[in-house]
């Protein structure tokens, strides 16, 4: 069983129910997965990491064998506001006010606002393969477009793409993930029968239909807003993507997130968007060097 050595965690915030799992002593982290994906992507990097910190896993509203509540206006409940506010309510139901976050894809966005939104909580945050939310949408260029064409899809009005994916969510997830640079064959086959299992979820379409929607929608007011105020991100930020992916060759990742935060470095790893599966022993080198720089 993946993540066997890891306790599993079940918290309740306004009704909705997000689930977790902890192990390890030390300076806490909190790792969120992206999509379509669960806390199970971190199998390969969370042990290690656990060694000497005190590791939190969460699943996000919406995936994995969290709550799936409904999106509401403007899908309200899926803005990646409402969802930090998931992650900092669960972190303090574990006995942590301060801690790092490591996050990728969805989860980075939800990193980002996190740290944006509760400075005083979020330490140091490394962020895996993602430009910021407002940057990549303003600067989309065909080649983005081809590559994320789910970011498109997903955000169409109801019913349609719910209907489509949950015709056959296996199908949708082996699309979206095997389309990338490494294919399936890099995911751990257990891992992979976890993500399937959880598209399953009746209502997970929808939820996820309504993370993207939001994404393209709320969450971008809120970005202009950050903007507009000039405010920008106070915390040590390390961003780190796939050489191969897409993220990397149609943004230059650190320059847009030194538009938006104060002390930002970074790197690329031999890999595609997955770095966690693709190059885990890079991912948690640079992460444990990061966070013991930061966080002492």
């Amino acid at each position: 069983m993946l993540l066997a050595d890891f306790t599993p965690i079940e918290f309740e915030r306004d009704g909705v129910r997000l689930h977790g799992r902890r192990a390890g002593e030390g300076p806490p982290l909190l790792l969120l997965h992206g999509h379509p994906q669960t806390l199970a992507m971190w199998h390969r990097v969370a042990p290690v990491l656990a060694r000497s910190h005190g590791v939190v896993l969460m699943d996000l509203r919406g995936y994995g064998d969290s709550g799936r509540p409904p999106a509401g206006e403007d899908s309200r409940a899926y803005s990646k506001r409402e969802m930090a506010l998931d992650a900092l309510a669960f972190m303090q139901s574990q006995g942590f006010t301060r801690f790092g976050v490591l996050a990728h894809d969805r989860g980075a966005r939800v990193a980002h606002r996190l740290a944006a939104d509760h400075p005083d909580a979020v330490q140091a945050l490394m962020l895996l393969d993602i430009a910021p939310t407002l940057a990549m949408y303003e600067g989309s260029n065909e080649p983005f477009a081809r590559a994320y064409w789910h970011w498109f899809f997903l955000i169409q009005p109801p019913p349609l793409p719910e209907a489509l994916i949950d015709s056959d969510p296996v199908r949708y997830l082996r699309s979206v993930m095997g389309s990338r640079h490494a294919g399936l064959g890099v995911f751990e086959p257990s891992a992979l029968a976890e993500y399937e299992r959880c598209i399953a979820i009746p209502g997970s379409a929808a939820a996820i239909c309504a993370d993207y929607r939001a994404s393209a929608g709320i969450d971008l007011a809120h970005d202009r807003a950050d903007v507009a105020a000039g405010r920008r991100l106070a915390q040590p930020l390390r961003v780190l993507w796939g050489e191969h992916g897409t993220v990397g060759r149609c943004f230059d990742v650190l320059a847009l997130w030194r538009e938006r935060a104060l002390h930002v470095s970074g790197a690329s790893l031999p890999c595609g968007h997955y770095l966690a599966e693709e190059a885990p022993q890079q991912v948690a080198t640079e992460a444990l060097q990061f966070f013991q720089e930061t966080m002492q």
